[in-house]
């Protein structure tokens, strides 16, 4: 979601020329927005084979299948972010977020299986839309108050490492995390985006546009993961 172990080998964006700063921006932005459409497209091409229903018969054999599906998405998320830092090349950079896209993609498939099955029409698409506002909003804030987030790097820290616990024993004990929880993670993602979008001008490079925009993706991705589970126990209430 988020990663302090910036490379320091260049003067941070903040530091550069104004058209070396946008032209970074609009980099980034841009990463972020083709990252967002290749979620998308993945999504659909993998609606269009088996892998909803085989994903959906796996994770039901036990209750530790997702426990596996997290341990290993944390491995993917490790190496794509260190591939999306390499000074190597451009190449291993897009290696690292395409890499990272995908492995969003399939674990996004059973939220949104069930979710397109149980939660009635529209669901996805409202918490999409919910998503894209407060991002907006969320980054418009931290451009305009022009503020250092950083701050806020303990508080995720904390929260990280107590969600984790928190999801890896309802997967052991078999309780529901409830909505509770995915309004705190909610939370939690609205400061991951404050604080990410403060460090790519004050902790990147002008040369690190695909990191940043790694970044700002993981970022987007828990927001909408959580907002379409308060989504899904809204529509069952009704």
């Amino acid at each position: 979601m988020f990663d302090e172990t910036v490379n320091f080998s260049y003067s941070p964006v903040a530091q550069a020329a104004a058209d070396a700063r946008a032209a970074f921006i609009r980099r980034t932005y841009g990463h972020l927005a083709g990252a967002i459409l290749a979620f998308v497209v993945l999504e659909f091409a993998l609606f269009q084979t088996a892998v909803p229903d085989m994903m959906i018969e796996l994770l039901g054999t036990t209750r530790y299948s997702w426990m596996i599906v997290l341990g290993a998405f944390m491995g993917i998320s490790w190496l794509a972010d260190k591939w999306a830092r390499s000074d190597a090349s451009i190449g291993m950079q897009y290696a690292g977020l395409g890499l990272y896209v995908a492995g969003e993609a399939i674990v996004f498939v059973p939220l949104l299986y069930v979710a397109s099955k149980m939660a009635g029409g529209g669901v996805i698409e409202s918490a999409g839309l919910l998503t894209l506002l407060l991002f907006t909003g969320l980054t418009f804030t931290a451009f305009t108050t022009r503020k250092d987030f950083s701050m806020l790097g303990g508080f995720l820290s904390i929260s990280c490492f107590v969600a984790l616990g928190i999801i890896l024993a309802s997967i052991m004990f078999g309780f529901s995390l409830g909505l509770l929880f995915s309004a705190f993670m909610v939370i939690v993602a609205g400061a991951s985006i404050l604080y990410n979008t403060s460090n790519i001008m004050l902790r990147y490079n002008t040369t690190q546009h695909v990191a940043a925009a790694l970044s700002l993706f993981a970022s987007v991705a828990l927001l909408f993961w959580y907002i379409l589970r308060i989504f899904m126990g809204g529509s069952r209430r009704s």
